[in-house]
C-alpha cells in the first residue's frame, strides 16, 4: 500500500467515525414509531416530581408543550444557561399553555433524577414548567419517539400534535447561537396559541440522545 493510499484510508476512516459520532447529537437511534403531526397526540399517564399523576386528557382544551430534558446534557445546559428555556416557559405560562418537562433517563443513566432532585433543579434554574414528569421506563418517550434532549412537541387544545422537532436551527452548545438561530419551536407554539397554521411542523431535533434503559 502506498503512502498516499494509507493517508486516504486514514482520512476516510476518520470521516466515517466523525459522521457516526456526529449523528448521535441528532438522535438517529433508537427509533420508535413516530406519532404523526396532524393526528391525535399519543395518550399517556405519568407521575410528576411531586408524586401527582397526570394524564394528557386532563389538559383537554389547553395547548400542551412537551419538553424532553436531561440536566447534564450540554445542549440542554445551553438553553437553560442562556435563560432561553425559562423565557419560553414563562411565555407559554402567560398564554395559558401547559408545559410538561419530561425526564426519560433510565436509572443509572445520565440525567436520571428522583422527584426531589428534579424540583431542586427547577428551583435553582428558575424554571417554570407546569410539571416535571418522571418517565424512567421511557414509556412516554417511546410513544412520542423522543430522541434528543431537548426534543420539543406542541399539542393543540383538541389534542392534535401540531409540532415535533428541534428547539431551533443551530445544533451547537454555544449560548451565543441562541440569538442567531431560527426559533422553530417558538414560532410553532405562537402559531398554535393564535390558532394559525404552523409553518414548519416537523424539524430535525438536536441534542444528547435520550438515555433510555438499554
Amino acid at each position: 500500500m502506498t503512502r498516499f493510499s494509507r493517508r486516504a484510508m486514514l482520512r476516510t476512516t476518520a470521516l466515517t467515525a466523525a459522521l457516526i459520532g456526529g449523528s448521535m447529537m441528532f438522535g438517529t437511534s433508537p427509533a420508535f414509531a413516530a406519532p404523526a403531526v396532524g393526528q391525535a397526540a399519543p395518550a399517556f399517564t405519568a407521575v410528576d416530581s411531586k408524586g401527582k399523576e397526570h394524564k394528557l386528557s386532563d389538559f383537554k382544551g389547553k395547548t400542551v408543550v412537551l419538553e424532553w430534558t436531561n440536566h447534564d446534557c450540554p445542549y440542554v445546559k445551553k438553553h437553560y444557561n442562556s435563560s432561553n428555556m425559562q423565557n419560553l416557559q414563562k411565555q407559554a405560562s402567560d398564554a395559558g399553555v401547559v408545559w410538561l418537562s419530561v425526564i426519560s433517563s433510565a436509572p443509572g443513566e445520565q440525567g436520571h433524577v428522583e422527584g426531589a432532585k428534579a424540583d431542586e433543579l427547577t428551583a435553582s434554574r428558575k424554571a417554570v414548567p407546569t410539571a416535571v414528569l418522571l418517565d424512567p421506563q421511557g414509556t412516554i418517550g417511546k410513544a412520542y419517539d423522543a430522541r434528543t434532549t431537548p426534543h420539543m412537541y406542541v399539542i393543540d387544545a383538541k389534542g392534535v400534535l401540531r409540532y415535533a422537532g428541534g428547539i431551533d436551527s443551530i445544533a451547537s452548545t454555544k449560548v451565543e447561537d441562541v440569538a442567531k438561530a431560527d426559533p422553530y419551536f417558538k414560532a410553532a407554539l405562537e402559531a398554535v396559541v393564535k390558532g394559525e397554521d404552523v409553518r414548519q411542523t416537523v424539524t430535525r431535533p438536536y441534542g444528547c440522545n435520550v438515555k433510555y434503559k438499554s
